[in-house]
């Protein structure tokens, strides 16, 4: 078995060994995996953090052996980035933007010098709210986990992620976890509402704020209303996503 790490800012998860196939997710800085097939350009890998798998090229990720894999899982504790950017320096003194929450607790095995705030450990409940804000107006970008471009789910993940609680890469597989409610009036800030289409797939997540408001990417990380029918955007006055269930993840 071959491991890596993502010695890159962003590097994309693709479905399929091509540079044209379909953006799935993205690797930020720092993040490792397992090898699971390795071609000439392509490698297909299960990232450590939630087992998602995908394809990426093989000129853009750093193989590892498997004694730094398991430390990285077993002894290493999760350090994020704190700053919408910030910078690495490597042995050379070159400069490498990372984006917020890329995991720089690993950037000693790439001998990168780490310059900016980070956080470490699992924050109380109340800062999930105060970390979904430093997303606001990031432009929707499906498979985007990143400030500069973010799907719904990723959105919810690397918010919940900073925070040092793991969620899942999808929205339908968010909504396996965590406790369901039976009611919003039930819900806390930092509580996740999911939302499906005509055929009952879910299909979109947002994190619920107080007072019947939530925080979710729909064209770009916004603010809506959210009642016992789904999300009313208040701008264009009609309902956008019809509410599936409300799960308690802590």
């Amino acid at each position: 078995m071959q491991y890596g790490i993502c010695h890159l800012s962003i590097v994309p998860i693709r479905t399929l060994p091509d540079d044209s196939s379909e953006m799935a997710s993205q690797l930020l800085y720092g993040e490792y995996f397992k090898v699971l097939e390795s071609r000439k350009k392509w490698s297909r890998i299960r990232v450590s953090h939630d087992n998602y798998e995908g394809w990426t090229a093989n000129n853009q990720i750093t193989l590892i052996d498997e004694e730094i894999f398991l430390q990285l899982k077993t002894e290493t504790k999760d350090r994020f980035s704190l700053d919408i950017v910030s910078h690495v320096c490597d042995e050379k003194g070159i400069l490498l933007p990372l984006l917020l929450g890329s995991l720089i607790s690993t950037s000693k095995i790439l001998n990168h010098s780490f310059e900016g705030d980070s956080i470490e450990g699992q924050i109380p409940k109340s800062s999930l709210v105060d970390t979904s804000l430093l997303y606001l107006k990031t432009p929707y970008l499906f498979g985007g986990k990143t400030p500069f471009g973010i799907d719904c789910s990723g959105f919810t993940q690397m918010v919940y992620k900073i925070n040092g609680y793991m969620l899942k890469r999808d929205a339908e597989g968010q909504s396996k976890q965590g406790e369901a409610l039976s009611f919003i009036e039930e819900s806390e800030p930092g509580d996740l509402a999911f939302f499906d289409n005509n055929e009952g797939i879910i299909d979109h997540v947002g994190i619920i704020l107080k007072d019947n408001y939530i925080i979710h990417a729909h064209g770009h990380v916004r603010i809506d209303r959210l009642d016992h029918t789904g999300i009313f955007n208040t701008e264009k006055k009609l309902y956008t996503h019809k509410l599936r269930v409300i799960k308690k993840i802590l």
